[in-house]
């Protein structure tokens, strides 16, 4: 038997982002899915997380994980092929480790991931990202940190990640005119700032006054602000603004959708999928068509590009064929 603790240890901690050069968000977000794992491992075989054995940690175990996550906490059905990515990620760690658990990892290897559907993206209306961003008090402390926070999350179409990681040195000495942004894999990009919003984040500036924390965005303590903590504010204003714009309380509101929203409405602007790509830091356009299937004026253009085909109008003839006849029945289902 092989203690998992240890071994998971030196994978987060080393393994990671030494060898593998992973980025911090990559590191948490695999930690977290371990400690779910664990837990949900612990309970199965009665016994304490630190007990845990590899061996422990088989294919039926981690398949009743995976239905746990999407039934038990009612996960979608992407973050249940994240967490198998993670464990995937941990087993091919133990392949070379321990070549005893070599059939073990090539079972859970084979769990196939589950295929998720294409559905379109959330995005809010002009009016709504208007309401929303003039929702917060900025005659408070809170209120104009949660409006700078709000205008660069949709003026730069940013991940949560990327907005609660921006440091004070991402900005040009002495200018707001521009914002480095560290993005996902490890990519950066440049963006320039609307006037608006350089407003904002200057008010928030001047609020949170000289600290040691390089991190922009702070919370009452003065530390790092968490991805929780922004989808609390993100609701909060969500309640404000649909006083004024009530159509936002039938939508549902999340960080993500401001990033949506700055992709659909930077694309409606431009025409321009490349860069809708460009802004939001994606790694291919593979990425970015999905706004093109929400974009109904993209199918309006294309539908009158093209004239109606001149086919008559005919009357159907069944199959004289019995071969034929058959397969027909059969491919209506009947």
């Amino acid at each position: 038997m092989t203690p998992l603790a240890s071994h998971l240890t030196v994978f987060l901690v080393d393994h990671l982002p030494r060898h593998r050069n992973a980025s911090p968000h990559t590191v948490a977000t695999y930690a977290h899915s371990f400690t779910l794992l664990a837990r949900f491992a612990a309970e199965r075989r009665r016994c304490r997380p630190i007990d845990l054995q590899i061996e422990d940690l088989d294919p039926d175990l981690i398949l009743a994980f995976l239905d746990h996550v999407e039934t038990g906490r009612q996960n979608s059905v992407s973050t249940r092929n994240v967490r198998l990515a993670a464990v995937r990620s941990f087993f091919r760690y133990i392949e070379y480790k321990i070549p005893s658990c070599l059939d073990q990892v090539l079972r859970i290897h084979a769990l196939p991931q589950k295929r998720t559907d294409m559905r379109l993206v959330d995005t809010l209306t002009v009016d709504e990202v208007k309401a929303l961003l003039v929702a917060p008090d900025s005659r408070s402390f809170g209120g104009l940190r949660d409006r700078a926070m709000l205008h660069m999350a949709y003026a730069c179409g940013l991940r949560a990640s990327e907005l609660l990681s921006i440091q004070m040195t991402a900005f040009p000495p002495g200018s707001l005119a521009t914002v480095r942004i560290h993005g996902k894999g490890r990519r950066e990009r440049v963006l320039p700032l609307w006037r608006e919003t350089q407003q904002a984040v200057r008010g928030w500036i001047g609020a949170r006054g000289n600290t040691s924390e390089q991190t922009l965005f702070l919370n009452r303590l003065g530390e790092p602000l968490s991805r929780d903590g922004l989808a609390l504010v993100v609701a909060k204003h969500v309640r404000q603004a649909a006083i004024a714009c009530p159509s936002l309380l039938s939508k549902r509101v999340t960080p993500h959708v401001l990033r949506h929203s700055c992709a659909a409405h930077t694309l409606a602007a431009t025409g321009d999928i490349r860069k809708v790509s460009l802004w939001l830091g994606h790694a291919s356009l593979r990425s970015t068509e999905v706004y093109l299937r929400a974009d109904a004026a993209e199918k309006l253009a294309i539908l009158a590009a093209h004239a109606p085909p001149g086919v008559k109008p005919g009357r159907f003839r069944p199959p004289s064929d019995k071969l034929l006849a058959m397969l027909a029945t059969a491919s209506n289902g009947t």
